[in-house]
């Protein structure tokens, strides 16, 4: 690689960009949990494309049906036309995701991000009550564009939207508050039924069951179930936000299903398009299908490729309990290992569930450092939380326990250097 392929990177394009500094070399090929640079050097992917890859880089049996209806013209930009790609999908939804989980949910194609589908969530759920404000959580991210910043509590990102950020009320998540806190439901509760509290009755309640980009924050299946009580009891809408925790990251389809709730509206992204193909949907019970056709459109909200591997993802992964069965398997091996890490290096703590796991550290500056030292040696892994003070670990749901313990290993090995160093 020459100082000129990679200046190319600086002089054109935005300094917006970001991941790439973390991680600076030119990626060229990726094949199942692995990507390689054009130096042939090979990484093992505990991002997943923040959380886009549940099955992998390239899987062969999404890319074998997108070459397939590429090679016979199948349609490839569709707006919100029927087509038979669409037909396939909507008809594999109903049968692989709705119908064995007893759920009556009408799908909406907001466009191609989370984003897009948050934000027709919140218009939706404003449309549908004739309220405006939406009750939000403490460390939550739901996207970059105005109304998902309004209830995304990241100060930096929130700062980046120029203008007041209003119609949101956050309210503290599940293990916010210091031990022996007042509870939370008790606070929501009194606040929502007393007329003179300054807040106004709101139209929905949008809530991650596991905050990702917030620390790996878990809510428990208890206070997830307090909060559907809770709004079910004063008729405001429960959305749930399954962008990035959906499509099996938690284990289950949906990261809810733990908790045997049913939100009123769910939104999904990232991997419910299979194989990296940007797709989002937007699910609500049928009598909040108030829209009226075309009060909330986009250009490419019709992404027929993606319709295809996102159906064929559903009925490969999804007609049996394997894959969710794996996730959790795999999820108690990084739990163990972490715990290990826990136990022999002070200052560190763990929480996770599935496949989404986060090592938190005391100084919150070793975390960044963690995560340099294993990309040194192969590993790709991320930062979140307030401060970055927590490794997210997000691999591929298709990844191997070998290649599971691999990347543990590079992870404490990266772990022991950082820490041992820093004494």
């Amino acid at each position: 690689m020459t100082t000129l392929d990679m200046n190319i990177f600086d002089e054109i394009e935005s300094n917006v960009r970001g991941y790439c500094r973390a991680w600076p070399t030119v990626f060229d090929t990726a094949s199942g949990s692995w990507l390689r640079d054009e130096d042939g050097r090979d990484y093992l992917d505990f991002f997943a494309g923040a959380g886009a890859l549940n099955y992998g880089h390239n899987n062969p049996v999404l890319k074998q049906a997108l070459v397939d209806y590429v090679m016979r013209d199948g349609i490839t930009h569709g707006l919100d036309m029927s087509t038979v790609a669409k037909r396939r999908l909507l008809e594999t939804i109903q049968t692989t995701l709705l119908e064995p989980r007893d759920l009556d949910y009408k799908v909406q194609f907001p466009g191609p991000t989370g984003a897009n589908a948050v934000e027709a969530a919140l218009k939706l759920a404003r449309k549908v009550t004739g309220r405006t404000t939406i009750l939000n959580f403490t460390n939550a991210f739901h996207g970059m564009t105005l109304g998902a910043l309004a209830v995304t509590g990241n100060a930096a990102k929130r700062a980046g939207a120029g203008v007041p950020l209003l119609h949101a009320t956050p309210m503290p998540f599940d293990g916010y508050l210091p031990e022996g806190g007042d509870d939370p439901f008790v606070w929501m509760e009194t606040i929502l039924d007393d007329a003179s509290s300054g807040v106004d009755k709101p139209a929905a309640v949008i809530v991650e069951t596991v905050q990702g980009e917030g620390g790996v924050n878990i809510a428990s299946v208890e206070w997830l179930r307090s909060l559907a009580q809770l709004c079910a009891d004063r008729e405001i809408l429960l959305i749930v936000d399954d962008v990035q925790m959906g499509c099996g990251r938690t284990g289950p389809f949906f990261s809810f299903e733990a908790a045997d709730i049913t939100p009123d509206i769910v939104t999904l992204s990232k991997s419910i398009g299979g194989y990296g193909l940007p797709m989002a949907l937007v699910l609500m019970k049928p009598e909040l299908d108030q829209w009226a056709p075309g009060e909330h459109n986009g250009t490419f909200r019709g992404n027929n490729p993606a319709f295809v591997t996102a159906q064929v993802a559903l009925e490969h992964y999804w007609s049996d309990t394997l894959l969710s069965t794996g996730t959790l398997a795999k999820g108690e091996l990084v739990h163990r290992n972490l715990s290990k890490l826990t136990e022999s290096f002070q200052g560190l703590s763990t929480r996770g569930r599935g496949l989404v796991h986060g090592l938190v550290f005391d100084e919150p500056s070793q975390a960044g450092k963690v995560c340099q030292a294993a990309f040194e040696r192969g590993l790709l892994t991320e930062t979140s939380g307030a401060s970055d003070e927590v490794v997210k670990l997000l691999p591929p749901l298709t990844i191997t326990s070998a290649e599971l313990e691999h990347g543990l290993g590079i992870l404490a090995e990266s772990v022991g250097v950082v820490c041992e160093g820093a004494h």
